[in-house]
C-alpha cells in the first residue's frame, strides 16, 4: 500500500467518523425537540421556549459541513492527479464518480437546508414574536432523523466515489500493462 492509499484511507476513516457523529447529533436533537405540550398559548398569543435540540443540531451541521469538504477535496484531488499522470485511461470511472458526487452534494444540501431551518425555529419564540409572522411553530417529529439519514446518504455517495477511484485505478493500469505487451 502507497503513501497515497494510506492517507486516503485515513482522510477517509475521518469523513466517515465525522458523519457517523453528525447522524448520532441528528438522533439526539430529535429526542430534545420542542414537543407540541412546551407550547405556552394565552388564548392569542403563543410562546415556545428554547428548543434543548439548538446545539446538537448546530454541531451535526458543523461535523456534516467538515466532512463533506475534506471528502470531496479529497475526492477530486485525487481523481484530477490521477487522469494528469494518465493513470485513469478508462471514461467508466468517470461516471460513477461524478453521480456520487453530485449526489452526495444534493443530499448534503437537503440536509442543512432541513437542519438549518429546523434550527431557526427551534429558537426561542416569545408571545407575539413567533418564528414566521408572530405564530409560533415547532419542528415536526422526524425532520432532524431525516437530516440524519441525509447526512449518512451524502457521505456513503462521497466514499462510494472514493472506492470507485480506488477500484478503477488498478484495473486500469492492468489494461494498460497488457495493452502493451
Amino acid at each position: 500500500m502507497g503513501k497515497i492509499t494510506v492517507r486516503c484511507v485515513l482522510i477517509f476513516s475521518v469523513v466517515a467518523s465525522l458523519g457517523l457523529v453528525s447522524f448520532a447529533l441528528c438522533l439526539v436533537a430529535e429526542a430534545k425537540r420542542t414537543k407540541a405540550e412546551d407550547l405556552k398559548f394565552d388564548g392569542r398569543l403563543c410562546q415556545v421556549p428554547v428548543s434543548r435540540s439548538f446545539g446538537f443540531v448546530v454541531a451535526a451541521l458543523i461535523c456534516l459541513s467538515i466532512a463533506q469538504i475534506i471528502g470531496n477535496v479529497t475526492v477530486c484531488a485525487n481523481y484530477w492527479s490521477s487522469r494528469s499522470k494518465g493513470k485513469v485511461q478508462n471514461g467508466n470511472a468517470k461516471k460513477p464518480i461524478l453521480f456520487l458526487t453530485a449526489f452526495s452534494w444534493v443530499s448534503f444540501g437537503v440536509a442543512v437546508i432541513l437542519m438549518s431551518v429546523a434550527t431557526s425555529m427551534s429558537r426561542k419564540q416569545s408571545y407575539g414574536e413567533g418564528w414566521l409572522d408572530g405564530e409560533c411553530y415547532i419542528v415536526k417529529g422526524g425532520v432532524y432523523i431525516s437530516s440524519g439519514l441525509l447526512s449518512l446518504a451524502a457521505l456513503s455517495a462521497l466514499l462510494g466515489a472514493a472506492a470507485v477511484m480506488t477500484i478503477t485505478t488498478p484495473v486500469d493500469q492492468v489494461l494498460k500493462v497488457h495493452a502493451h505487451n
